[in-house]
């Protein structure tokens, strides 16, 4: 697992993102997501757009796979609860994509499938 878990380090570790693609979802244009990964453990902060804040923690469950858990306090002052799993990508850039399948847990119904790209540094 160590090696798994270090491909997925250099790969989200102190890095940003933003939406490429959420038709579903309230993340979007001017969500940013900073993760941190030690070991096997992902946490990480989201805010920008409806966001207000959100929190991230979940963990490396394969070669190019996470699930999370996340909860946010939107601007309209509501507050939601969510799961994610995610494979972590490279695209021709040679910038890292992640690409979630996700649902609420609270605050909301429903779930589909995300997309984010990473910010240049």
């Amino acid at each position: 697992m160590e090696i798994l878990c270090s491909q997925i380090s250099e790969r989200l570790n102190n890095r940003r993102f933003t939406v490429a693609g959420n038709t579903n979802g309230l993340s979007g244009a001017g969500t940013v997501f900073h993760y941190h990964v030690e070991d096997d453990a992902i946490w990480g902060t989201y805010q920008g757009g409806r966001i207000r804040m959100g929190n991230q923690v979940g963990r490396v469950t394969g070669t190019d796979t996470i699930e999370l858990l996340y909860h946010c306090l939107t601007t309209d002052g509501e507050i939601l609860a969510g799961w994610s799993r995610g494979t972590v990508g490279v695209d021709h850039a040679g910038r890292t994509t992640l690409s979630f399948v996700w649902g609420w847990l609270s605050g909301a119904t429903g779930g589909g499938e995300s997309s984010y790209i990473e910010l240049a540094a």
